[in-house]
């Protein structure tokens, strides 16, 4: 992250939803071990899901003049084989919801 990153969710929303401070043509962000991120904390779990799917969300429908080829976002969450189903349906309930911008 920048050295003005905020350390809050609003600052990380920012940061993700604008990479002008990470200039480059793709950016690929990889969450290690994401089952243990936040495993104790289930509404900041969801926050972090919904900041990460409103990132994509931006960069997935940003109106793109024509000819012109914006950078993409992807995000990779890595985690324990056992621990897929669990992260799939917390994904998914967080996606089925309201994702506001």
């Amino acid at each position: 992250m920048p050295d003005y990153f905020g350390w809050n969710w609003d600052a990380l929303s920012d940061c993700l939803r604008d990479l002008n401070w990470l200039p480059a043509d793709h950016y690929v962000l990889i969450i290690e071990a994401a089952d243990e991120a936040l495993s104790d904390d289930a509404a900041g779990r969801r926050l972090l899901f919904r900041t990460l799917l409103r990132a994509g969300q931006r960069w997935s429908s940003t109106q793109r003049p024509q000819g012109i080829d914006l950078s993409r976002l992807v995000v990779v969450m890595s985690c324990d084989p056992a621990s897929v189903s669990v992260l799939q349906a917390q994904l998914r309930m967080c996606w089925d919801g309201p994702v506001s911008s």
